[in-house]
């Protein structure tokens, strides 16, 4: 009597859990199907992006130590300094913490003078410049915020967001503040952070392995799994019969 109420509530704790777990493990294929049967490079848009242009070694630069002290103050901390291109116009690109906050400015290489932020016209110059495939734009946008479900997340800001029309089918998102290009998302990229987000279970940030649904769902997959196996042990009749003798 106490066996077949044992098996009547493992096989009910094993049915409701299959189908709690069974839709989640359903997102979790068809996400694993799409990661594993896309170009990552397309859903980054690498394959849309244009090399960056080359330095000259034969120009003059200023050295870093002649603008550091005049646009840093003795309490920011340096985090990288780096020497690139603008519209063609060699320019280094500090970024530095003041007052616990992550700040960008821009210095012209060979004046060593402070560069202004990016116009609109710039940045759809540097986007055009970056990108590609040619496409006419449909919209820009200036983004001062994002909330944590922009596809724009965690990125500096303010920005410009430019739209192209086929065939790039393609936002450029070009930084006001540093100059460059941050990102390119597509079609492709948004399916796949959506589905990342399912597959990772963190609807905050996608990136969250520790949150506390995906691991309710681990342990509820163990329980699963061990009422599977305790309902096989208690319910073949090939181990009962094995214990009859």
């Amino acid at each position: 009597m106490r066996k077949s109420k044992l098996v009547r509530l493992t096989r009910k704790w094993h049915r409701y859990l299959g189908i709690i777990l069974g839709i989640q493990f359903l997102l979790w294929t068809i996400g694993g199907l799409y990661f594993s049967w896309t170009n990552i490079d397309e859903i980054r848009g690498d394959n849309l992006k244009n090399k960056k242009p080359y330095l000259p070694n034969s120009a003059t630069y200023v050295s870093p130590s002649n603008f550091l002290v005049n646009y840093l103050d003795q309490t920011d901390s340096l985090i990288s300094l780096e020497l690139t291109t603008i519209l063609e116009e060699p320019i280094y690109r500090l970024q530095f913490f003041s007052e616990g906050k992550k700040e960008g400015i821009l210095i012209n290489a060979k004046s060593g003078k402070l560069r202004k932020s990016l116009t609109k016209e710039e940045a759809i110059k540097v986007a055009h410049s970056r990108l590609a495939i040619k496409a006419p734009i449909t919209t820009i946008e200036y983004l001062k915020e994002t909330g944590n479900h922009h596809e724009y997340r965690k990125r500096p800001l303010p920005a410009y967001a430019i739209t192209y029309d086929k065939p790039a089918n393609t936002t450029v998102y070009v930084s006001e503040k540093y100059g460059n290009v941050q990102t390119l998302r597509n079609n492709q990229w948004r399916i796949f952070d959506f589905l990342w987000m399912l597959h990772t279970m963190d609807y905050q940030e996608r990136d969250n392995f520790n949150n506390m649904i995906l691991r309710a769902f681990s342990l509820f997959g163990i329980f699963t799994i061990l009422s599977g196996f305790t309902l096989y042990v208690l319910t073949s009749k090939t181990l009962n019969k094995k214990k009859e003798k």
